[in-house]
């Protein structure tokens, strides 16, 4: 078998290597039988070559050949020669040259397929993920994990160049709250306490800067137990870095420098810096959500004047209890049937809306829906909202919160619908100036709306306690097209300020020794100011391929219920092992 050991693959041969003798060895992808010839298109990782197999080679070479199946493990030896002019192939690197094969053996057979291996496995994703390692052959697949591959080089390259230092933290560490649930991991040799998985390497990492390492990077795995999405897995992959003696402005310059390079390296393709910035507030008014898809203009606009000054009472009530009414012009929409709209309605109280009212607009003015309460008003509303004839105005009031984001989801939905958004476009912002806390109606308390750790912006030192409703912190997400690709914050250093934190989110300090005593011990003894970021891997790669979904750019994802079909995980465990660990299953109540 020495000699059937490859010497090319099955993408490098090119018109220069016409009459040499090479051995290729992949999976039978194709294969055809005209007039007694036999072509095999061979793939592997790297490409498709064809193969011909003559009905004058030796017995032995076409009875093997004859045996052939898809996905045939296999290795051949031939001569390159050109491909008939009426065979080549302009779309394929080896589309002008075909290898004449004299030796054929078969490395190993395949059953019958689950499903053909395609440039996209067109089966239901279940059965893909069953046979992950067959979905993988695709070309589709193996294009993403070349992406991802890209991705993850040219992060490392550009983060060292910039003299960071890759360190890794551990992955068994005590449990911390950090806003989801941890997976925990029992400890054998000291039974009754466990490990938990990080959620992210946060505290390290500012341990890190403590121990004076002030340029840190990893590609950190890390696991939350939460609920599935498509841009969410129980486990994921972030760019994670921390820097010593840095703003805000220099967390920026270097991610800004790391998405430059990774966008050069794998796509070829050069981004504009800096990115544009907004604040939270702002991107709440005009976008509906704090993760904007800036791809196109649909804005919200504030709706209180006209609605206090109409005869219609549910919104005039809102008005007068300090919610909000926003409006959305829909272009060109004025045509949406009953049916059309309340679809809209469905995605607006899908995010805590009540209701959605709408007008249409005119020649003649506003018609329809609930113009007849603003009749008076009509001119002035359409100038105030820059519609046009033909036009659908949409309304939601609410709390500020509510209508915004309930707008939101209806802008999204309308800029896919009507084919507004530029999909080759790649539009980066900064959202910033995040509140520090969030009110808990359901528990009376503020929450720190990123995590405790982050620093509140300057002019609000001195009156945190007092108004912690208006704290901005020195927070920001990165956001392209829609999507949160990274969250970070310059962090807080100062014991003092940071017990005043925990006093405002209700946190003993009893609670805070327990729970990050190791962290606050290690800041008594001169810690750095400090900021980071962590721009997330697999979303950043999903962005890149195009796909809907960060499944498509993982080897070996879970599915939407956290499990994977391929090798039955999660699975149960023997009792021997659960008494090794002094655990004992209870089991769940019948509902």
């Amino acid at each position: 078998m020495k000699e059937m050991i490859r010497t090319a693959t099955c993408g490098d041969l090119q018109e220069k290597h016409l009459g040499t003798e090479v051995v290729l060895n992949g999976w039978v992808h194709r294969q055809r039988d005209h007039g007694g010839i036999k072509f095999i298109d061979l793939r592997d990782r790297y490409g498709i070559t064809q193969v011909v197999v003559e009905p004058d080679s030796a017995a032995a070479l076409l009875k093997t050949a004859a045996e052939l199946r898809f996905e045939y493990c296999i290795a051949v030896k031939g001569l390159v020669r050109n491909r008939p002019k009426e065979m080549v192939n302009p779309q394929m690197p080896t589309g002008a040259i075909e290898v004449k094969v004299t030796d054929l053996v078969i490395l190993s057979r395949s059953q019958v397929l689950p499903f053909m291996i395609e440039e996209k496995t067109p089966a239901k994703e279940d059965l893909r993920l069953k046979y992950r390692y067959l979905d993988l052959r695709s070309l589709s697949m193996q294009k993403n994990l070349f992406l991802r591959h890209q991705v993850a080089f040219a992060a490392r390259e550009y983060l060292v160049n910039q003299g960071f230092y890759e360190i890794e933290t551990p992955t068994f560490i005590k449990s911390t709250p950090e806003g989801a649930r941890d997976f925990l991991v029992p400890c054998r040799l000291l039974p009754g306490k466990f490990y938990a998985l990080p959620q992210s390497p946060q505290l390290y990492k500012q341990l890190l800067m403590v121990a004076g390492f002030d340029k840190y990077f990893q590609l950190a795995h890390c696991f939350r137990d939460e609920d599935a999405r498509g841009d969410r897995q129980p486990e994921h992959t972030q760019i994670d870095m921390e820097m010593s003696f840095v703003s805000r402005e220099d967390v920026f310059n270097v991610v800004e420098g790391l998405m430059r390079h990774i966008f050069k390296k794998a796509l070829g393709r050069e981004l504009e810096v800096p990115f544009e910035r907004i604040a939270y507030d702002t991107a709440m008014d005009l976008y509906g959500t704090d993760k904007p898809d800036l791809r196109f203009e649909l804005t919200l606009k504030d709706f209180n004047n006209p609605a206090a000054q109409s005869d219609f009472q549910v919104f005039k009530k809102i008005v007068e209890q300090n919610g909000a009414v926003k409006a959305l012009v829909a272009p060109g929409c004025g045509h949406y049937s009953r049916k059309m709209i309340e679809d809209l309605e469905e995605t607006a109280k899908t995010y805590g809306a009540k209701g959605l009212a709408w007008i249409k607009v005119t020649e003649q003015g506003l018609e329809g829906g609930v113009s007849k309460f603003f009749t008076e008003q009509s001119r002035s509303i359409i100038k105030h909202l820059s519609a046009k004839p033909g036009d659908l105005i949409l309304l939601v009031g609410d709390t500020r919160k509510t209508a915004c984001t309930a707008l939101g989801a209806v802008r999204s939905k309308l800029g896919a619908d009507l084919g507004l958004i530029k999909k080759h476009e790649f539009k980066f912002v900064w959202i910033i100036d995040f509140p520090l806390f969030e009110w808990n109606a359901e528990e009376n308390k503020w929450d720190p709306a990123h995590h405790m750790f982050s620093m509140p912006q300057e002019q609000y030192l001195d009156s945190l306690e007092k108004d912690p409703g208006s704290v901005k912190g020195d927070l920001y997400d990165l956001v392209c097209n829609g999507v949160e690709l990274a969250s970070g914050s310059i962090r807080i250093h100062d014991p003092e300020l940071q017990k005043r934190i925990f006093s405002i989110v209700g946190f003993s300090l009893e609670e805070a020794e327990i729970r990050f005593g190791f962290l606050l011990e290690a800041f008594k003894y001169g810690p750095p100011p400090h900021g980071g970021i962590a721009p997330g891997l697999d979303r950043l790669v999903m962005l890149l391929a195009r796909e809907d979904t960060i499944r498509e750019v993982i080897a070996f994802p879970k599915n939407t219920v956290g499990a994977s079909p391929m090798d039955d995980c999660p699975s149960p465990v023997n009792q021997e092992q659960l008494k090794e660990l002094h655990l004992k299953l209870i089991p769940p109540k019948e509902d």
